[in-house]
C-alpha cells in the first residue's frame, strides 16, 4: 500500500535461509504423507509452482496456510511452530515481503486508499515525503533507499504483460499537500498521467458522498496466476495478508460498493484537472 516498505538487503539474505529451512521441512513431509507438489498445490487451491517455490525457499509460507499445511500432514503443529521460532528479523517483514512478491507476480491488483496516495502511484517527491512524515524518524539515506524501492516496485505498471489494476482513492488524499505545494502538484499531475494507461483505472472517492464503504481503513486485494485471491490490510504497528476466502470475499464485496460510490474514470479525470487549474 502507500507505507508499505521493502525488506533491507541483509535481512532479505537471513531470512532466505530461514525460508530455505521451512520449505525443505514442507518437501519431508510431504513426501512421508505420499503427495506430489501438484497433489498438493491442488488440495490448498496454490498450484504446483507455489508449493514447489515454497519448498526452493523462494516464497514464503504464510502462516494460515502453514496451519491447513499441519492438519492436512498431520504434522502436529511442526510448520507453524518453525515460522512461530524465526529470527525476530525474519518475522518483522514477513507479510511485507510476501506482499510484495505476490504484487509483482499479480494478474489483477485493486487498491483502496485513504491515507496517502497508493505506492505504485506514487512520484519520488511525494514518497519522500511520506517516509519523513515516519515517528521514528529515517535517516535521510534510509529514506532515499526505501524511495528508489517503492520506483522499482511501479515498473509493473509498464511492461509489456502488466496487471490489471483499480485504485480507488479518497478525496482527501489528493487534496492534502503532504510534502508541500509543489510535491501536491508533481503528484496530481503523475495521478493524471497515470490515469491514461491501458489497464489502469483511477476513481476518486468525493468527500461530498453520503456513504462510505471503506471506513475501516485501506486495503489491497491481489489475483495471483493461479487465480487465488488474497487481502493485504495495514494498521498502525504491523500488517497482514490474508487468504481466508471468507475473508477475501467480504473485502471484494466492499470493494465493489467503493467503485460504485466513486466518479467514473473519466470524472476523475476531470477533478484532477481541476485541482491541478487551482496550484
Amino acid at each position: 500500500m502507500g507505507t508499505t516498505t521493502g525488506p533491507r538487503s541483509r535481512t532479505a539474505r537471513r531470512n532466505a535461509s530461514a525460508m530455505r529451512m521451512v520449505g525443505a521441512l514442507l518437501a519431508v513431509f510431504r513426501t512421508a504423507a505420499g503427495y506430489t507438489q501438484q497433489q498438493l498445490g491442488d488440495l490448498l487451491g496454490l498450484g504446483e509452482q507455489t508449493v514447489a517455490s515454497i519448498e526452493q525457499g523462494r516464497r514464503r509460507l504464510m502462516p494460515d496456510v502453514a496451519a491447513r499445511l499441519d492438519e492436512l500432514l498431520d504434522t502436529k503443529g511442526a510448520l507453524s511452530v518453525a515460522l512461530s521460532k524465526m529470527p525476530e528479523v525474519d518475522l518483522v517483514p514477513l507479510w511485507a515481503e510476501e506482499f510484495l512478491a505476490r504484487e509483482r507476480e499479480a494478474i489483477a491488483i485493486s487498491s483502496y486508499e485513504n491515507q496517502v496516495v497508493p505506492g505504485l502511484l506514487q512520484t519520488d517527491g511525494y514518497a519522500g515525503a511520506v517516509f519523513r512524515s515516519r515517528v521514528p524518524v529515517y535517516d535521510e539515506d534510509e529514506i532515499a533507499r526505501l524511495v528508489a524501492s517503492r520506483v522499482e516496485r511501479q515498473a509493473i505498471l509498464r511492461v509489456k504483460e502488466s496487471p490489471i489494476t483499480s485504485f480507488v482513492v479518497w478525496e482527501p488524499v489528493v487534496r492534502s499537500p503532504l510534502g508541500g505545494k509543489a510535491v501536491q502538484a508533481e503528484q496530481l499531475r503523475h495521478l493524471r498521467t497515470c490515469s491514461e494507461l491501458p489497464g489502469l483505472m483511477l476513481q476518486i472517492l468525493p468527500l461530498e458522498r453520503a456513504a462510505h464503504a471503506g471506513l475501516d481503513g485501506p486495503f489491497v486485494l491481489l489475483e495471483t496466476p493461479e487465480h487465488q485471491r488474497l487481502v493485504y490490510v495495514e494498521t498502525q504497528r504491523g500488517s497482514q495478508l490474508i487468504a481466508d476466502q471468507g475473508e477475501v470475499a467480504i473485502l471484494n464485496q466492499k470493494y465493489a460498493m467503493l467503485r460504485s460510490q466513486a466518479l467514473t474514470p473519466e470524472d476523475t479525470r476531470d477533478l484532477l484537472d481541476r485541482l491541478l487549474g487551482e496550484q
